[in-house]
């Protein structure tokens, strides 16, 4: 079975929320994901992210996402989804211990899958690395579903220890970001996907569970960047209206000479299933770029926003 465990809110909504608050909160969103290289074409199988915008809505525990009577609803208190089918007038339930389980299953078979097509043993004794954080303000400004907003990139660069990534590889992630002063019923929203990851997988991402899993199984150090990314982003001022987050991989030089002779790297870790460079050592390629807007922004919410309608029968 197919899982679409998707957390709304891209990583970078998540990192800049504050604690829980008590307001209720309604949005019109669009997110948006694509993959690139060998990751693209392999994600590709479990098809493509619907960038309709959809309605988001929180009331207490309870989170709906819906979009043409399509949609989920996540019940924190419950720890239950309840996927909508519009067409069938029907819903599905899963209990947060399911999916935790489908989540190792999709990780292990997308570990498997990258072995296939890398064609070479999993290296082993990976070198310490270094993370370093940058963050410019460009002064830069728009208006975003009513609210003006500064624009603000930051990147984590992640690197072999006492090595340029130019020298040994590694991974960059960048968020650009576009903030308006404070919106406290957007960070509603994002105190509750933070909360959710939590109980799930430890990172708000935008992606399905099986993207999420071959993801990490090609690029097991997105995780430990995007964590760093979180640390650092949380001390900015403000709420994302529009944040763009991007992926690049940049391969060890020296892993050309050892995919024929073992060994370690960086390379290995931050571009296991990417061969188009392989001659160009040192070449930024991208991973994947995601994208996160907020269209507009409601505090009048029900309990009907966050229900099952009524005329949807439960399928087994």
């Amino acid at each position: 079975m197919r899982v679409t465990a998707r957390i709304t809110a891209v990583l970078v909504v998540c990192a800049m929320s504050s604690p829980a608050l008590s307001a209720d909160v309604r949005t019109t969103e669009r997110t948006t994901i694509k993959f690139e290289g060998m990751l693209g074409r392999m994600i590709g199988m479990f098809g493509g992210n619907d960038d309709e915008p959809r309605t988001v809505a929180v009331r207490g525990d309870r989170k709906a996402t819906l979009s043409k009577g399509n949609g989920r609803i996540i019940d924190l208190a419950e720890e239950k989804i309840y996927d909508l089918d519009g067409r069938r007038r029907t819903y599905t339930v899963t209990t947060f211990e399911e999916l935790r389980r489908r989540m190792e299953e999709a990780r292990t078979e997308a570990e498997e899958r990258a072995g296939e097509e890398r064609d070479e043993p999993a290296r082993e004794g990976e070198p310490d690395v270094e993370i370093d954080f940058t963050v410019r303000e460009t002064g830069e400004r728009r208006t975003i579903a009513g609210h003006s907003a500064r624009q603000v990139i930051a990147t984590v660069t992640m690197r072999q220890k006492g090595r340029t990534l130019q020298e040994g590889g590694g991974l960059v992630l960048t968020s650009d970001m576009w903030l308006a002063p404070a919106v406290a019923a957007l960070d509603e929203i994002a105190a509750f996907d933070r909360r959710y990851a939590e109980k799930l997988y430890g990172m708000a991402t935008g992606m399905s569970t099986e993207q999420l899993a071959a993801l990490l199984a090609a690029h097991p150090g997105f995780q430990q960047a995007q964590a760093r990314l979180a640390e650092e982003g949380a001390k900015l001022e403000g709420t994302p209206l529009l944040s763009t987050l991007t992926l690049e991989s940049v391969k060890d030089p020296s892993a050309r000479e050892r995919d024929t002779g073992g060994g370690g790297g960086v390379g290995g870790l931050a571009g296991r299933l990417i061969r188009r460079n392989r001659d160009k050592p040192g070449t930024p390629e991208r991973v994947f770029t995601s994208t996160h807007e907020v269209l507009s922004i409601d505090t009048s919410v029900t309990d009907a926003d966050v229900a099952i309608p009524a005329d949807y029968k439960e399928r087994q």
